[in-house]
């Protein structure tokens, strides 16, 4: 049995590994508490996998979680869940053609059923969420895809009492080319700190120029996981200053800029307790819209990080599109130190 912190509650560990690893865990034994894969086969249940094309060498990797042993597995709505009564991890997958209904609707539909399901698993409180859309630029009948889907996202948060602006959860949304409405989230028992860029408008604060509802999310949360550890899940970030993109059409310039926001994000966060991150000791995942485009953003992190810092080392490449047409890269993380939150 996973060893146990002072409150009974089983630590919650993550690691990042290849697609061998992980299917070698545990020898002989039963499956990780859960995954979320990058590039690996789709019909394995406790690894829900993203639909995106894995521009790595090494090709496809997975954030193995590990918690109690006890693992329960259940279904609620159009949600699929692991929990073991302190960690929950969950995975909704909606296809459009196939509901026969609109984003904004799908949205709303996979946000209240995720609600279900934590209230039904006592895992009330989500640490972190991975959104996927098809064609998330793209016209969805006079208003972009991403907007309706912030519009059935956050009316669901609404509804459900649950934090749509301040201490909204952290979270990415990136376009996929083809395939469902994909959403993965970690859940546990106890709320989150949500954490800001200083740099930046909070997203839940943007002008009704990005759309009639804005974007649910925090820049970055940190939360106690147990044995003394304390998580950090960074949102997804780009080349945005205040509310607007900057650099538009440079690729390096873009990546540089996103480089500053996680060193400000993490340095907020660093001011939140005695837990310590820093930027070249994270485990990213790298967005790039266009796959020429990914030896120029490697060659950047590799320079302001070290080609042999944990961060780079660990880093996965996909492509994907970023939430805003004119961005190029987004890069989001997630990163585990010693200590405890201070408030």
């Amino acid at each position: 049995m996973s060893a146990r912190d002072f409150n009974g509650v089983p630590p919650l560990r993550v690691e990042r590994l290849s697609l061998s690893e992980s299917l070698a865990l545990p020898p002989g034994g039963h499956p990780p508490f859960g995954a979320l894969g990058y590039g690996t086969p789709d019909q394995l249940a406790w690894m829900p996998t993203v639909n995106a094309r894995v521009l790595s060498g090494a090709g496809a990797m997975a954030d193995v979680w590990h918690a109690s042993e006890h693992v329960e597995s259940g279904t609620t709505g159009v949600v699929r869940w692991r929990c073991d009564g302190h960690w929950m991890l969950g995975a909704i997958d909606l296809d459009e053609t196939v509901e026969g209904a609109g984003l904004s609707e799908l949205a709303h539909r996979a946000y209240r059923d995720l609600f279900q399901s934590l209230a039904q698993t006592g895992c009330t409180h989500l640490l972190r969420i991975w959104n996927y859309l098809p064609r998330i630029n793209a016209d969805g009948g006079g208003l972009e895809r991403y907007r309706q889907f912030n519009l059935g996202r956050q009316e669901a948060f609404v509804e459900a009492g649950q934090s749509a602006f301040e201490g909204a959860p952290a979270a990415c949304a990136l376009g996929i080319h083809q395939g469902a409405l994909c959403i993965r989230f970690l859940a546990g028992r106890v709320a989150p700190l949500p954490v800001e860029n200083p740099r930046q408008v909070s997203a839940y604060h943007y002008p009704p120029a990005y759309g009639p509802r804005s974007p649910t999310f925090s820049r970055a949360a940190l939360a106690e996981i147990g044995g003394g550890d304390v998580a950090l899940f960074i949102s997804g970030t780009a080349s945005i200053v205040g509310h607007e993109t900057v650099h538009r059409g440079d690729v390096r310039a873009q990546t540089a800029e996103t480089l500053r926001n996680l060193e400000a994000v993490i340095a907020a966060a660093n001011q939140r307790g005695t837990a310590r991150f820093t930027l070249d000791a994270i485990d990213a995942v790298v967005y790039v819209r266009h796959v020429a485009d990914a030896p120029v953003v490697r060659e950047i992190l590799a320079q302001h990080l070290g080609d042999a810092s944990h961060t780079m080392h660990h880093a996965v490449f996909l492509q994907a599109d970023v939430c805003r047409q004119d961005l190029l890269v987004e890069i989001e993380a997630h990163a585990v130190a010693g200590g405890a939150l201070g408030g």
